[in-house]
């Protein structure tokens, strides 16, 4: 691994601290609510700090690592993140506690982003009604975006992801509808996708009710929940269901066996680490009935990916997942199937729910939502 720094500034220190750093995040214990609440009140702030300022107080130094330099807004986060003795995306053993610490810290920087209507409804999963929420715009006949929320199929929820998707059915002008999936370790894997492919067919026999374009349903999600659309996608083709019109693909999972160097260059310091992975994984799959190289929760590992709709796939330069969402692009491409990838080179996983903070994660989320919206003009 090299890395070049301006001002000498290493991403890790030496092994046995960078060991021990996911087990000292453990301890935050009474200290996790004010932690929370100091980097809700910092997140905020971000956007108005002009660039020159970050800089200062980032002493002048930047992140270079495998030809890509890290936003200055993300590295200030980083930063203070590091700073509160965090390190990742989990917060806690638990996994209770851990998703209470994620719905805190993204309610600390939410932007409560204004759209014609925001409704809280019930719709078919696999084994019994499951919750939704439906974004509307007032476009006439806009597409429809069935999304899957992120974390690891452990933790997130449709509010963690709501300002992200109401950013998408703002901007976009397309109608969002964000599932509650049944996650894990209550419910191993394949609870989740059965869910949310069942959620998929429901949104296609009522598209028309929510006011969407029937024609123009398309499937999304970031990091575990762009999993989820994957393989939706290819249970829709096997079963000769109607076709999702695209799959939009935030930094997805793609292969729960594979090693690749970007979990190596990433393990550590960029938001999402390789004990993250690890965690969310354990949890996912540890007792379930799919083991990591079933294609039901590994879609890079299926015999076939031809017939499956338009991709637009979405990567972070720093972030573990980044090589194994490019190899599946990659692979759909040779399999027949139109792809946009798009690889932003100097952010981070989980960018698309920063975009509040300014910098490069908005713009790139401009830059998505604009991409989505096009491809879904094009099939109309």
């Amino acid at each position: 691994m090299t890395q070049t720094t301006a001002g000498r500034m290493p991403v890790t220190g030496n092994p046995e601290a960078v060991t021990a750093q996911p087990r000292a995040r453990r301890h935050v214990g009474a200290i996790d609510a004010v932690a929370n609440k100091v980097a809700g009140v910092t997140l905020r702030g971000l956007p108005h700090i002009p660039e020159r300022v970050k800089r200062l107080l980032l002493g002048g130094r930047s992140i270079t690592l495998d030809g890509n330099t890290l936003d200055t807004t993300l590295q200030l986060m980083l930063a203070g993140q590091q700073a509160l003795g965090l390190d990742g995306l989990v917060g806690d053993d638990d996994f209770v506690a851990a998703r209470a610490q994620l719905e805190r810290l993204s309610a600390g920087f939410k932007k409560y982003i204004p759209v014609s209507a925001v409704t809280d409804l019930t719709v078919d999963g696999a084994v019994g009604p499951i919750k939704a929420r439906h974004y509307r715009t007032d476009e006439a006949d806009a597409p429809l975006l069935v999304f899957y929320h992120g974390g690891g199929h452990v933790i997130g929820s449709i509010a963690t992801h709501d300002d992200l998707c109401r950013e998408i059915c703002r901007t976009g002008r397309v109608h969002v509808l964000s599932v509650d999936y049944r996650l894990a370790p209550e419910h191993k894997a394949p609870a989740g996708s059965d869910d949310a492919y069942a959620a998929y067919l429901w949104a296609c026999e009522h598209a028309a009710d929510l006011g969407a374009d029937p024609q123009r349903i398309a499937v999304g999600g970031d990091s575990a929940g762009a999993n989820l659309a994957t393989l939706v996608s290819l249970r829709a083709r096997d079963d000769k269901a109607p076709s999702p019109a695209l799959q939009l693909l935030l930094y997805p999972v793609t292969d729960y066996k594979g090693q690749t160097r970007s979990k190596t260059l990433f393990a550590h310091g960029f938001f999402l680490t390789r004990h993250d992975i690890d965690w969310f994984t354990e949890r996912f799959l540890g007792g379930a009935d799919v083991e990591e190289s079933d294609p039901r929760v590994s879609p890079l590992l299926a015999d076939d990916l031809s017939g499956l709709p338009p991709a637009l796939v979405v990567t972070a330069g720093f972030d573990p997942l980044r090589d194994e969402g490019r190899h599946y692009a990659e692979a759909m491409r040779r399999a027949g199937v139109p792809v946009d990838y798009r690889e932003y080179g100097s952010l981070v996983h989980g960018f698309a729910n920063f975009f509040p903070l300014g910098g490069g994660s908005a713009t790139a989320t401009a830059d998505v939502i604009s991409a989505m919206r096009a491809h879904l003009t094009r099939t109309r």
